[in-house]
């Protein structure tokens, strides 16, 4: 009986010791917190890369980053095995190079198979989500420069006359809203402004009721998803949407309007590479291109695959 007393006095006060090293703990950590307030680092990435597929995302390498872009399309896959899926077919590639100026700029250039196009493009990081929530989104804007080079100034049968350097030029810009929700799930959402100073139905081949029908401009939106399976493994899916807004020609249809780009895929990402494997809508790589141009349709199979590439290297 003695003994049994002895055990409870024992147990009651080790039972009282950890109760009152849980409230100096838990003071503590609430006077920590008082002391420092919420956590307001920037959180960590919402996606590995600075590329969604086709889209650009909110990620902008630390300074002093260079990164080294491989952009690849196959031909769609519409005509099967005897076309190997569209391996065989016509194909479209970038090559790209972007580097980090400061904390929160990066500057680019690339050169693109299709009109032989050399772009140029900038990315600045406006905000950052922060841990605590009290940023709850990051936003970033993005824009570039395209220079169709695919006609010489003096190809008159193909341009036409007085085909100055301006007429190769074409924009994009976007503002880039991005939210990290967890460690596994991140979504973003981007409208976007395209326009092209001249298009080919100006003055070749069409009349002016024709020409009138294509726009130089366009309004889009386009959004995407990640959500991470494993620590280097993440699925994807992105979606670019050009709306059909009347301009100019208020009561003719626009010539072929362009359809939305669907993408759909896996990320495989290190500490200095993302590779990329997809099915896509669009073969233009340059975001104008796919926002003004893609005639193919998801879902009557004229998809492709798609492959990104990038690697970088801190200095």
């Amino acid at each position: 009986m003695k003994q049994n007393i002895t055990s409870m006095k024992l147990f009651s006060r080790l039972l009282l010791a950890i109760t009152l090293l849980f409230s100096v703990s838990s003071f503590a950590q609430e006077a920590t917190e008082e002391e420092t307030g919420p956590d307001n680092r920037p959180s960590k990435p919402a996606f590995e890369s600075g590329l969604l597929f086709d889209q650009q995302t909110a990620n902008v390498q630390q300074k002093n980053t260079l990164e080294f872009v491989i952009q690849h399309r196959f031909g769609t896959v519409e005509d099967g095995i005897s076309n190997l899926y569209g391996i065989w077919g016509a194909s479209n590639i970038r090559l790209g190079l972007n580097y980090t100026l400061t904390k929160n700029l990066l500057v680019g250039w690339g050169t693109t198979k299709y009109k032989k196009a050399q772009d140029f493009q900038i990315k600045y990081s406006i905000l950052q989500q922060t841990r605590s929530n009290t940023i709850p989104v990051s936003l970033t804007f993005y824009g570039n420069m395209q220079v169709d080079c695919q006609y010489k100034s003096d190809d008159t049968s193909s341009v036409g006359k007085n085909y100055g350097f301006s007429n190769r030029l074409s924009y994009f810009s976007q503002l880039i809203i991005t939210r990290r929700f967890n460690n596994h799930f991140s979504m973003q959402i981007a409208p976007s402004f395209t326009h092209y100073n001249w298009l080919l139905t100006d003055t070749v081949n069409s009349t002016v009721s024709e020409a009138t029908a294509w726009e130089h401009d366009k309004i889009g939106i386009s959004a995407g998803l990640r959500y991470k399976i494993s620590p280097q493994t993440s699925l994807m899916a992105s979606v670019d949407w050009p709306l059909q807004i009347k301009g100019i020609a208020e009561f003719k249809e626009f010539v072929n309007p362009p359809k939305p780009n669907f993408c759909i895929g896996a990320e495989i990402s290190t500490s200095t590479h993302a590779f990329h494997l997809y099915f896509g809508t669009s073969q233009g790589i340059n975001p104008q291109e796919n926002m003004m141009w893609n005639q193919n349709d998801f879902f009557n199979q004229q998809f492709l695959i798609g492959l990104n590439i990038t690697r970088l290297w801190n200095f």
